[in-house]
C-alpha cells in the first residue's frame, strides 16, 4: 500500500480509489484533529480509524456500512471496548471533532506528499 497526504475538502477523511494500492489521507483534517485532540492517543486513534476504513476498502470491502461495522469490530478486538479507537470507530471519527466548526474552514492547498516507508515492518502506530 502507498499512503499519500493531501489537502482534501474537510468533509472527507481519506479515500481509496478502487483498483489501486493508494490511500489518500486528508492532511489538513489530521492537523485540525491534532489541535482539537486532548492527547496524541486521540490523534493516533483518529488516523487509525480513517486508515483502517480505507484499508478494508482496498481489500475489496466496498459497502460503507459493512466497512464501518468491520472497523468497529477490528478496533474492539485489538484495543478493547473502552479504547478511544473503538469509541471513534463506533461513533465515527468526526466525534473527535464535535467541538470544531469545520463547515466554514477551507484548507490551504499544498502539494500531495508520499508517506515513505508506510508499510515497513515494526512500526508502532497506536498504543
Amino acid at each position: 500500500m502507498m499512503l499519500f497526504l493531501d489537502d482534501l475538502p474537510l468533509t472527507i477523511g481519506a479515500y481509496h480509489s478502487v483498483g489501486t494500492n493508494n490511500i489518500i489521507l486528508n492532511k489538513a483534517l489530521t492537523e485540525i484533529a491534532a489541535e482539537a485532540a486532548k492527547s496524541m492517543l486521540e490523534v493516533n486513534a483518529f488516523i487509525y480509524t480513517l486508515l483502517t476504513h480505507e484499508y478494508l476498502h482496498a481489500l475489496g470491502y466496498l459497502s460503507e456500512d459493512d466497512v464501518r461495522h468491520l472497523v468497529f469490530r477490528v478496533s474492539r478486538v485489538c484495543f478493547g471496548e473502552d479504547h478511544v479507537a473503538t469509541r471513534l470507530a463506533q461513533n465515527g471519527p468526526w466525534a473527535l471533532l464535535s467541538e470544531v466548526r469545520i463547515g466554514g474552514l477551507a484548507p490551504p492547498k499544498s502539494p500531495m506528499e508520499v508517506v515513505k516507508d508506510f508499510e515497513s515492518p515494526n512500526k508502532d502506530y497506536i498504543v
